[in-house]
């Protein structure tokens, strides 16, 4: 049975409804699935670039005017003989020639040779350099390759990983430049590139038109999983919630039916499972406009805990969805799941988790059911344990202070990654877990990438290397290689400086309970002498624990044991008046 009376403490009902995501609205983010968070309106993209774009073209027309291909020079038709005999070394070289202008080609064969360069590059697998010259042709449409290209930069999707930015490039192409790949021989193609277009207008929040594009992802296709995904946090976007249940729903179903191309499918089944019960979570609460007071949809938020609880307990999410299904039970008045929950999170089986908002969601407890002592007791607890903490999260941060520290960030990721990074004891499983998200781990996949594509390039025969083609492999890989790292160091960054920002906040929350607290107690002795206590039965109505007919009861006593893990209770006795 859920609480229908909510004390109306403007911070406190503010604070709780905090958790009525704003996540899964940028569940993106917080659960990763492979993609950046949109940009924030009026704020900049994730591309991890600064500064003030500048046109270092200025004059040059806004629009590329078409141009056709005459009689090329037998330089060129020699180029084109050794790029049709797969002689793919000696084909680069001589289109790069073509290209550049030494053969005195006309532009329409310079824009041909262009495009059997970046194919020739791609079998060489130098796949950066192919998609540099492959971007450059994505970004005219006026280009006579620019219909074929499409086709490339969805092989390289699939050699390139997401932080290569492929899915920028498949933007540039309407649907019906991808609606010619809708027939039974690449129709594979064809509901992948609408994934990608899909994702392309979810990140420019134009959710609709992503949702459309998803919607044309086939069940049969390997990106379909994905698609719903993506469909689902567009209507969150949208605040939309059946629809964006619906659409995590049937990732499930797919995955009962036995979909194909799931690379992790247990993964994908908890994300669905937590994707759904945030998203009902957040249709649960709503505050009043003017006193901030929430108002809760039981039956909704009864189905988000259903959802929580179907994240496998040996899941990675698993202490994400226990953690927030704490802040449900807590609205509803069910504290003796809430504080349970949070026993388990802290329990001595999770050394590397840190959860502190755990504690102040247990303050906030103690709170509503007046038991100021043991809400004070907590906060000074977590303010004992954190301070501590985030000084030291603070002097590493301070180290990268300034400009240009990119690079100097990404140095320090890697040391994290593999264990030689100098930090106190106390903060090193919470840096560790704060740069340990897929996607900037995939930032460090890219770079190693293109490491091994620098390798590959220094293998190749020095008549390669010293060629004009074999500078400008260089010099793309060298630019990509350097691009990547400022990113993956700005987004590690970030990350960092988020779990700081965040545990600042946990505290400044933690202070704001002292003053409520305060206030309370206040008020208390102003009320004391002519108010009425509640009853001793009247005061556990909320916090009695109840054992079904699958349970018993058993005290603990001080021993965690891991099958008790997210089943712990305790008792909760308020000592509010009336």
């Amino acid at each position: 049975m859920f609480r229908k009376r909510l004390v109306a403490v403007c911070f406190l009902a503010a604070f709780a409804a905090q958790t009525t995501l704003t996540g899964v609205a940028s569940a993106q983010e917080v659960i990763d699935l492979d993609a950046e968070p949109p940009p924030k309106k009026g704020g900049k993209a994730p591309s991890g670039k600064k500064g003030v774009d500048i046109d270092l073209d200025e004059g040059a027309p806004a629009k590329a005017e078409p141009v056709t291909a005459g009689q090329m020079s037998e330089a060129a038709a020699a180029a084109k003989q050794l790029f049709d005999k797969e002689r793919w070394n000696e084909a680069a070289q001589a289109l790069h020639s073509v290209v550049s202008g030494e053969t005195g080609d006309d532009p329409g064969n310079k824009q041909l040779a262009e495009y059997y360069l970046a194919i020739a590059l791609y079998r060489l697998r130098f796949y950066q350099a192919s998609y540099a010259i492959f971007s450059v042709i994505a970004d005219n449409p006026a280009h006579l390759k620019f219909k074929e290209t499409l086709l490339w930069l969805a092989k390289l999707a699939t050699q390139l990983p997401e932080p290569a930015d492929i899915i920028e490039r498949v933007g540039k192409y309407s649907d019906e430049q991808v609606a010619r790949f809708d027939n039974e021989q690449q129709r594979d193609l064809y509901w992948q590139l609408n994934y990608m277009l899909g994702r392309y207008k979810y990140r420019n929040r134009q959710y609709e038109e992503s949702i459309r594009l998803f919607q044309m992802v086939d069940r049969r296709s390997e990106y379909y999983v994905k698609a719903q995904f993506f469909s689902g946090i567009s209507y969150v976007q949208m605040r939309k919630s059946v629809p964006a249940v619906n659409a995590f729903q049937r990732i499930l179903e797919a995955l009962d039916e036995g979909v194909e191309g799931v690379e992790d499918e247990d993964r994908m089944r908890d994300l669905a499972n937590l994707s759904i019960a945030r998203t009902f979570y957040s249709a649960s609460v709503k505050l009043d406009p003017e006193t901030n007071a929430p108002t809760i949809d039981e039956k909704k938020l009864s189905a988000a805990v259903k959802y929580w609880n179907s994240v496998d307990q040996a899941s990675e999410y698993w202490l994400d969805a226990l953690f927030e299904e704490s802040w449900a039970f807590y609205m509803a008045g069910r504290y003796p799941e809430a504080l349970g929950n949070i026993h388990t999170i802290q329990s001595p089986y999770f050394p590397k988790a840190f959860y502190p908002e755990a504690d102040i969601l247990k303050a906030v407890v103690y709170f509503f059911n007046c038991n100021y002592d043991a809400a004070v007791i907590t906060v000074a607890r977590f303010n004992k344990k954190n301070t501590p903490i985030k000084d030291e999260l603070e002097k590493v941060l301070k180290k990268y202070s300034g400009e240009n520290q990119e690079e100097a960030f990404f140095k320090f990721l890697l040391q994290v990654r593999d264990g030689s990074a100098n930090l106190d004891p106390r903060i090193r499983p919470i840096v560790e877990s704060a740069l340990s998200d897929r996607q900037l781990l995939r930032n460090i996949d890219y770079v190693k990438l293109l490491e091994e594509e620098e390798g590959r390039f220094k293998k190749a025969p020095s008549s390669f290397q010293g060629s004009g083609v074999g500078q400008q492999v260089g010099d793309s890989l060298k630019l990509a290689r350097d691009l990547a790292i400022r990113q993956a160091g700005e987004l590690a960054a970030s990350r960092y400086r988020r779990n700081v920002e965040e545990l600042n906040e946990h505290m400044r929350n933690g202070e704001k309970i002292l003053i409520d607290i305060t206030a309370a107690q206040r008020n208390i002795i102003d009320q004391k002498l002519t108010t009425d206590r509640v009853s001793k039965a009247e005061s556990k109505i909320f916090g009695v624990v109840k054992p079904d007919s699958e349970h018993i009861l058993w005290p603990f006593d001080g021993e965690y044991w891991r099958d008790e893990l997210g089943f712990y209770r305790q008792v909760v006795e308020s000592a509010c008046g009336r």
